[in-house]
């Protein structure tokens, strides 16, 4: 298990404290998060957050960090939601790296529907087939494509459904 500094943006004081609900239905409204709007949520917790640079990962190097938050956030964050996170299934995945893919194909940005029978696997770019994923538990983990993949088949939900950016 690794720390919060892999996912820096759950490193922030305020983001730990907030609840489950509040992160997952900030943003514009309800509509956002249930239409996997991953931009309107990072923008609702805003001002949890100290800047819009933490929501790139360091080893994202396709990627370059906002200014501030009033910018567009297209093309300008790392990391999935999952919308459906609740405390109720503790080992459901909150959010993490997006360099994932589907049977060999890159994830495209918007609501994405994963099943424990999804062949899901971490790509090449960032961390070399592998991915930052918190927790609900409050955890940080570091997975492999096959950890990944078990990580899906424990969460508690048969259907996990990520906002993607």
């Amino acid at each position: 298990m690794d720390t919060f500094e892999n996912l820096p943006f759950l490193n922030q004081p305020n983001i730990k404290s907030m609840q489950l609900s509040d992160f997952t239905q900030a943003g514009s409204g309800l509509e956002d998060t249930l239409s996997g709007d991953v931009n309107a949520i990072f923008r609702g917790i805003s001002n949890e957050l100290s800047t819009p640079k933490i929501l790139i990962c360091p080893a994202d190097q396709t990627r370059f960090a906002a200014t501030n938050f009033k910018s567009d956030l297209k093309g300008k964050i790392s990391y999935f939601v999952t919308v459906d996170a609740d405390v109720k299934y503790p080992q459901m995945l909150l959010e993490g790296d997006d360099n994932f893919a589907i049977g060999g194909v890159p994830v495209k940005p918007g609501l994405l529907k994963i099943t424990s029978n999804t062949p899901i696997a971490w790509t090449a770019e960032r961390h070399k087939f592998a991915g930052n994923i918190g927790v609900v538990d409050g955890s940080v983990q570091q997975l492999t494509a096959s950890g990944l993949t078990k990580m899906f088949q424990q969460t508690g939900s048969a259907t996990n459904r990520l906002a993607i950016p």
